[in-house]
């Protein structure tokens, strides 16, 4: 059996792992990041060109299943993704792990778009913005006129704002650390994306011990009628169901 996973995500990382003992696993990452961390297995890096171009990748390479374990918010490489198994008749499943929810003491405001985070600045009468939404979506604040300390792995391009700080980091961050970094920094807004999981969590709980409001950007839905799976462990039952049918029937599991 012949496994695609799509994306370099810790989730995605660690069910390659879970898989490679007993499938065949090939690993896509985007190339958005000069030195991604790789995972076990067979790994290929760049576009597939489009819905069109995945589909004649996954029917050139006998792919069997694959997984959409892309970041929450890579909205068009899961369309992509959606259409081109539709296209080839493989299985798919996304993998995506839950995302945050507000507990007592949060002071969340919720909005859908960077754009509208960019927007709701002025009415929240932030001065000092911390943003950890990634260095691709900067363009949406290069006009605002507030100080913006920028965390991301590898270092933004222009468009960005006049008044910026970036720091290259890369998680699993600590809450130490996060309590330190608002502080020295005198931030008085969070800006991030719902992308749950715990390696980049701390930050949630800082802001809300320092009573520090935070603007979160809602992240997209799955595609229609895309079975999803919160877990590694529940993906690799998923993926282990297909392999059991194809070799009870003693033919691929590809539909």
């Amino acid at each position: 059996m012949h496994v695609l996973i799509l994306g370099g995500t810790t989730e995605a990382r660690a069910l390659a792992e879970a898989l490679h003992p007993w499938t065949r696993v090939t690993s896509s990452l985007a190339g958005r990041v000069a030195r991604p961390r790789l995972p076990v297995g067979e790994v290929r890096v760049g576009g597939f060109g489009g819905a069109e171009g995945l589909a004649d990748w996954l029917r050139a390479h006998h792919v069997d299943a694959v997984i959409d374990a892309t970041h929450p918010f890579a909205r068009t490489m899961s369309f992509n993704a959606a259409r081109a198994a539709a296209t080839a008749h493989v299985p798919l499943l996304a993998l995506r792990r839950p995302g945050w929810v507000p507990v007592e003491g949060d002071r969340w405001h919720s909005v859908a778009s960077l754009e509208e985070a960019a927007a709701a600045l002025p009415g929240l009468g932030a001065e000092r913005v911390f943003l950890t939404t990634g260095r691709m979506g900067l363009a949406a604040f290069a006009a605002c006129p507030q100080w913006f300390l920028v965390r991301s792995v590898d270092a933004p391009a222009p468009p960005m704002p006049a008044r910026t700080e970036v720091l290259l980091d890369r998680g699993p961050f600590t809450l130490p650390g996060e309590r330190a970094l608002l502080s020295r920094h005198r931030v008085d807004l969070l800006v991030t994306k719902d992308s749950g999981g715990a390696a980049t969590a701390p930050k949630l709980q800082a802001a809300r011990e320092a009573g520090v409001p935070v603007l979160i950007v809602r992240r997209p839905p799955v595609p229609e009628g895309v079975p999803v799976a919160t877990t590694v462990e529940e993906a690799a039952a998923w993926v282990q169901a297909k392999d059991t049918a194809g070799t009870r029937r003693g033919v691929s599991t590809r539909p």
